[in-house]
């Protein structure tokens, strides 16, 4: 008796052509009545609808139903109808998308390119295909030689696929170890070598000192501090007692002989490589006080805070293990804005509270005009980003006194003048989203000129696409801000093929399955959000005035509404103002159900209360919803409104507050990337009703942590809360079982703790690779600049933000202030930072610098100024800088005369013209470029 034979998958194409034949009459019926909407998107829900109002009780209607192409539309996440073709984008599993196109009249069944099917939908927009030559963008040629999973279990989990890859060549070819060792070999900081000095110059060397090492090591007491091991080629990284650097080595020694993925990513981990962090962060207000709630002010600005605390924490206890004698930095760099609006935005230079070396750092945006002095929206500010990063750059590099070890971007115009700066400064560049505009918008990319006087998503798009294509890794919080669900696309994923008529397609934008996702979740301050049953650490001092903001009759720019029973439990919400926070839709679903009026109240924490205090153009919308459900309704009695509040200790203790009352908290956004709010609430024990949009889908366990709710279906979500009070109300413990879980989940999975650990990690084995694979990732560097020059600038919105002006001339002053310090230790001149109020003041004027810029001053016969993106040679005379010098360079000149300046300097100094080809070839022939 034969086996089972193996079969091919039938594609979705072959499942149409399928159907066409086995139930001909029953598929045309549901194709025309598709047709017969004429030209439209149609949504997933679309189309089963439709499948459902063709189903009768005949027998082949009920088969149709079942068969294939049932399968085919359950898959089914958009349908293009331009009559008579129906063209279907299919998801078989996240990740995989197949496209195919059926003409109704003739009943024939085309398989779509990615290119193809763009090209089909375009049709939507301008009537008619672009048959001329259209740019398409397409990344995948430039990463088929890299590694890639093909499960959709794997995504999100890169730095374990990567691992197991180089562990796998390593293993089969031990010729691979060699740019292991010349990594640790060229590993440096500041000049000082960190791991093995040149006395180690082959792997068999290697083998032979760490035996060498480890029967010394052995002898020692495991406590013992560090001994010297220059001698035998091991510099001081390897750890700070006998017993860690024993360790250690075990693992090198392990890699060197069979290397595994788990012992690879341990060792990676553990080599020093970060010191100096910078974290980019640009728009709102960014701020430690005062700043929640206002504009484009919310959860990242947690996130960093929280995160940098974290981070300094681990760096520190790594430093410490590894025997170094180094001070961290972290710099957060924002933007300044003058009129601060009593926060702290105006200030250059901040340090953040909890830390001893982490500081904000602000750079203003600034144009031909001067210093934009406002805050703008999120949606505006594309055209300062190119001039911001080339003063950023130059802050940077002063503050730190050189380029940083590794780069953070968040948001897409954080995480643009992060790729900026990492591609300039050669640093290895994490990306976190936090959220993709584009899943925010439905259409937003194929109706893009409907959106972009508005919101500019030409730009945004773009933006987002050179970041996540030049990070060396990116992390989300979830996997569904990757990859979505079964039935959902992710935010990355919407990505990977996607039309901006007129301007260009894009076939393969990213590739969900690339190594470099990881999801890395944060948690909550546990300082700040602790379980409301923690009674000795409670808050109560602020008892007083939270009861003040719950229960004060006065109406006034704080709040509004009023709660009559102060028996009832709370259904407590707190966001941003806006549309997709969804804030409004929470309170109207209350309204419209009387039982849940009946058992709680509501309060709301969310932006304004008051038209005339906002400028921003989807809150004052916002706000006058909010106004019109309160009168619709007639809400008083029932309702509590406070303006958005600052205070994050009180914050604390107002979800506590509210668990005391038996309360729960609510996150209804349409879309949440992550939910940090539902961590916070959780964290303080408060059952949690959260989207099922987004990250809280998998943070909370339905019924376990929390219940998931569909803002989509109001309704259901009122239904769903109602019936979880009158279950507490009959039996007490069901609240409890619920906060319990809720807490369980999140010490199990949302910590800062375990994301820091797991952040330095990633950056040691992604800077591994990124040293390993440096030449593979030339030429998509290239095609990037390409796209940024000539695509991304001729989008940003024309003003005076500067853009255009070029990037490249800027930035490279990190090369020149280098340049400059070489010249000065060979010329044996001491650097120091000068008082910018020294210089003139109509020089500081021009220049658009603040009086506290640092700049970089070299004394010697000749003195080297560094300002902005101007050299000056000071001739000694001792005359303060004026306008002049920094306009027309009167006292210093090009490149190459200021180059043919130093080396006169070096000649006459008795210097031989080795050293100045040595620094002439360090900087680089063009002058350090």
């Amino acid at each position: 008796m034969s086996g089972p034979k193996l079969t091919r998958i039938p594609s979705m194409r072959d499942r149409v052509e399928g159907t066409l034949s086995a139930h001909r009459n029953e598929l045309i019926a549901l194709l025309s009545r598709y047709v017969a909407q004429g030209k439209a998107i149609l949504q997933p829900h679309h189309l089963l609808d439709e499948l459902e109002g063709i189903i009768g009780d005949d027998e082949s209607k009920k088969a149709l139903k079942d068969g294939p192409f049932s399968e085919v539309l359950r898959c089914a996440q958009e349908a293009i109808v331009l009559p008579p073709f129906v063209a279907i984008a299919i998801r078989p599993r996240p990740g995989v998308w197949e496209y195919v196109r059926v003409n109704v009249f003739e009943l024939n069944v085309e398989q779509l390119t990615v290119s193809e099917y763009l090209c089909f939908k375009e049709e939507l927009v301008d009537g008619q295909s672009s048959k001329g030559f259209v740019l398409e963008l397409d990344f995948e040629p430039f990463n088929a030689t890299f590694p890639r999973p093909n499960r959709s279990s794997s995504i999100g989990n890169g730095v374990q696929f990567l691992n197991r890859h180089l562990s796998s060549i390593m293993f089969r070819n031990k010729d691979c170890l060699e740019p292991l060792l010349d990594f640790l070999r060229a590993h440096k900081y500041k000049g000082y070598t960190l791991m093995l000095n040149d006395r180690i110059q082959s792997v068999p060397r290697l083998q032979s000192a760490l035996a060498k090492a480890e029967d010394y090591l052995s002898k020692l007491p495991p406590d013992a501090p560090f001994a010297e091991l220059q001698g035998m080629g091991f510099e001081k990284g390897w750890g700070d007692t006998a017993s860690r650097v024993l360790e250690m080595m075990h693992l090198l020694l392990d890699i060197l002989q069979a290397p595994d993925p788990a012992t690879l990513e341990t060792f990676l981990g553990r080599i020093p490589m970060v010191f100096n962090v910078v974290i980019l962060s640009i728009h709102g207000y960014f701020g430690q006080a005062n700043v929640l709630g206002l504009p484009d002010t919310g959860g990242q600005v947690v996130y960093i805070l929280d995160q940098v605390r974290a981070l300094e924490n681990e760096m520190l206890e790594r430093i410490r293990k590894q025997g170094l004698d180094i001070t961290p930095r972290i710099l957060i760099v924002t933007r300044l804005i003058p009129d601060a609006k009593g926060t702290t935005c105006n200030q250059r230079m901040e340090r953040v509270s909890g830390t001893e070396h982490t500081h904000i750092l602000r750079v203003p945006f600034r144009s031909e005009k001067g210093i934009l002095r406002q805050w703008i929206s999120r949606f505006d500010i594309w055209p300062y980003l190119e001039t911001f990063a080339s003063d950023a750059a130059n802050e940077i590099t002063a503050e730190l006194q050189g380029i940083p070890d590794f780069i953070i971007g968040n948001y897409s115009d954080g995480n643009l003048v992060a790729s900026l700066l990492a591609s300039k400064m050669g640093v290895t560049q994490c990306t976190i989203a936090h959220a993709l505009e584009k899943t925010k918008y439905p259409d937003s990319d194929i109706y893009w000129k409907k959106y972009d006087e508005k919101y500019h998503f030409s730009c945004q798009f773009t933006a987002d696409l050179l970041a996540m294509n030049n990070a060396d890794f990116i992390i989300t919080s979830t996997y569904q801000e990757i990859a979505g669900t079964k039935d959902t696309v992710g935010q990355y994923e919407s990505h990977s093929a996607f039309t901006l008529p007129g301007l260009y397609r894009v076939v393969h934008g990213i590739d969900v399955f690339d190594p470099k996702f990881n999801i890395v979740s944060p948690g909550a301050d546990m300082s700040i959000y602790f379980p409301y049953s923690e009674k000795s650490k409670r808050l109560t001092a602020l008892h007083g005035s939270i009861e003040k903001l719950l229960y004060d009759p006065e109406q006034n720019d704080e709040h509004i509404g009023t709660l009559s029973d102060r028996s009832k439990p709370m259904i407590f919400s707190m966001a941003r103002l806006d549309r997709v926070k969804n804030i409004t839709g929470l309170v109207e679903c209350y309204a419209k159900n009387s039982k849940l009026r009946e058992l709680a109240n509501i309060v709301i924490v969310a932006g304004y209360n008051d038209v005339k205090k906002s400028k921003d153009r989807e809150e004052i919308a916002e706000i006058e919803k909010m106004h019109d459900l309160m009168e619709k309704y007639n809400l008083d009695g029932q309702f509590r409104w406070m303006s958005a509040q600052t205070n994050r200790a009180r914050n604390g203790e107002l979800y506590r507050y509210i668990a005391d009352s038996r309360g729960i908290f609510v996150q209804p956004a349409f879309y949440e990337a992550f939910g940090l709010t539902v961590v916070e609430s959780m964290t303080c024990g408060l059952p949690t009703f959260a989207t099922c949009h987004g990250g809280p889908a998998e943070i909370i366990e339905h019924g376990i942590s929390g219940f998931h709710i569909d803002p989509y279906h109001p309704d259901r979500a009122a239904t769903l809360m109602a019936d979880f009070f009158q279950q507490c109300k009959e039996d007490p413990t069901q609240w409890n079982k619920i906060s319990d879980g809720g807490l369980q989940r999140i010490f199990e999975r949302y910590t800062w703790k375990i994301y820091s650990e797991r952040l330095m990690t990633l950056a040691g084995v992604y800077g591994f690779w990124k040293y390993v694979s440096k030449l593979e990732r030339r030429e998509i560097r290239r095609y990037l600049e390409m796209f940024y020059i000539l695509k991304f600038r001729q989008l940003v919105p024309a003003n005076s933000g500067g853009s255009g002006s070029g990037f490249s001339k800027p930035i490279d002053l990190i090369s020149w202030t280098w340049l400059f310090k070489v010249a000065a230790d060979i010329m044996d001149c001491c650097w120091a930072k000068w008082s910018w109020a020294s210089v003139d003041a109509e020089a500081q004027e021009w220049a658009c610098l603040r009086d506290t810029g640092p700049v970089l001053f070299a004394r010697h016969s000749d003195s080297l100024l560094i300002s902005g993106s101007v050299v000056v040679v000071d001739d000694g005379s001792n005359r303060r800088p004026c306008r002049e010098d920094f306009e027309t360079g009167s006292r210093g000149g090009p490149p190459g005369w200021l180059l043919s300046h130093l080396r006169s300097n070096l000649l006459s100094g008795s210097r031989s013209d080795l050293w100045f080809t040595r620094l002439w070839q360090a900087a680089g022939s063009d002058g350090g470029a």
